[in-house]
């Protein structure tokens, strides 16, 4: 009794930690009298103390003939920037992020040398770049994930269509298409979480909000077919209906409407703490070979949540509790995965043995031994 006592006040704790809903701070970095003077200064010059940046010059216009032509006027210090072909634009940063970065430096060694703590802005903490990388250790970390599921994802194909049993129609596994599924909308989501962490702009945001919108979504659904055990279409498609017809509105709304951090924060955090609940309850109640494996990735995800929650500043402007969190997914993933392949073996020799039991002659073979 008291084991089952345990086993519930752990588990609700991982709902309590899933559920938390983190809430975006103001920032205090780009409300500073100082850091705006020092922005709008560099907007109408393109230098800060004495240093000026190609992105904020702007060359004087010449027809096919090199002829001198009368210079452009530019509404704004990002309309030759935006002019520019994309891949151009992803290798230096744009007059406006210039200046916003070398100002907030500017300011954060003010505060430094005052021992004032590191502030936020325009909502994030001041990090060092590197190779022109915005976050260098959430890009690096965000990488290794992606190789990490691509390893797994792989490996579970590998054994399902080659190593373990398949039938004239195909591998005995039932749930490998979801897994497949699941495998390539992880690997997306990762390349451009990737993506966003190394230039933050609007596209790169959408992108990565929706993927992580989807591959929770698709996780959600996957959680409760393969713990309920639904192999018919018929009860896959009321179980998918739904949670696809909201990620759908939700990812709309968020790329149509309105971002709303708060909303999408929320909605995730419902999300995790739903598959968290539904894998670990499975797992208890279950006898499921591997099942120690799986309620290991849930309390880790469960703790791991925890650096989302006490942010904290970067230390040496790089490793943030975002990155920290990117690095705490790695073991989780490859543990996981090793979870999933487990899982095909493990379907595979019940549906082999059941069929072999079941086969016409086996009552015959049974007789003559």
């Amino acid at each position: 009794m008291s084991g089952r006592k345990v086993f519930w006040q752990s588990l609700l704790l991982v709902g309590l930690v899933g559920s938390v809903v983190l809430v975006c701070e103001g920032s205090d970095g780009d409300e500073r009298p100082g850091y705006r003077a020092c922005v709008q200064g560099c907007e109408q010059t393109g230098c800060v103390d004495g240093q000026c940046y190609n992105s904020c010059n702007f060359p004087v216009n010449v027809d096919l003939e090199g002829n001198i032509l009368p210079k452009k006027a530019l509404n704004s210090p990002h309309e030759k920037f935006l002019e520019e072909p994309l891949y151009l634009r992803w290798k230096k940063w744009d007059c406006i992020s210039e200046c916003r970065y070398h100002c907030m430096v500017r300011e954060e060694l003010g505060r430094q040398a005052g021992l004032e703590a590191p502030v936020k802005y325009h909502g994030r903490w001041p990090f060092v770049r590197f190779f022109s990388l915005q976050e260098p250790a959430s890009v690096a970390f965000s990488a290794l994930n992606l190789l990490v599921h691509f390893q797994g994802f792989s490996s579970f194909l590998v054994l399902v269509y080659y190593k373990l049993p398949s039938r004239a129609k195909g591998p005995y596994y039932e749930y490998v298409g979801l897994w497949t599924i699941y495998g390539l909308l992880s690997m997306n989501s990762w390349i451009w979480s990737t993506v966003f962490h190394s230039r933050d702009m609007t596209f790169t945001e959408m992108v990565d909000y929706s993927s992580a919108i989807a591959l929770l979504g698709f996780s959600l659904m996957l959680a409760i077919i393969r713990t309920g055990n639904l192999r018919a279409e018929a009860p896959r498609v009321m179980v998918a209906a739904p949670i696809i017809a909201f990620i759908s509105t939700h990812i709309l709304y968020l790329n149509l409407y309105k971002f709303d951090y708060d909303l999408n924060m929320i909605v995730c955090a419902v999300l995790v703490a739903a598959q968290l609940l539904i894998w670990a309850t499975w797992g208890y109640l279950t006898s499921h070979p591997a099942r120690f494996k799986l309620w290991t990735v849930a309390f880790g995800a469960a703790l791991a949540s925890l650096l989302e929650i006490f942010d904290f500043p970067p230390l040496w402007g790089i490793f943030d509790a975002h990155a920290l969190w990117h690095a705490a997914t790695l073991p989780i993933a490859y543990l996981w995965w090793s979870f999933i392949k487990d899982d095909a073996t493990y379907r595979t020799k019940m549906l082999v043995k059941k069929n072999i039991s079941q086969a016409p002659d086996f009552e015959e073979r049974k007789k003559t031994q």
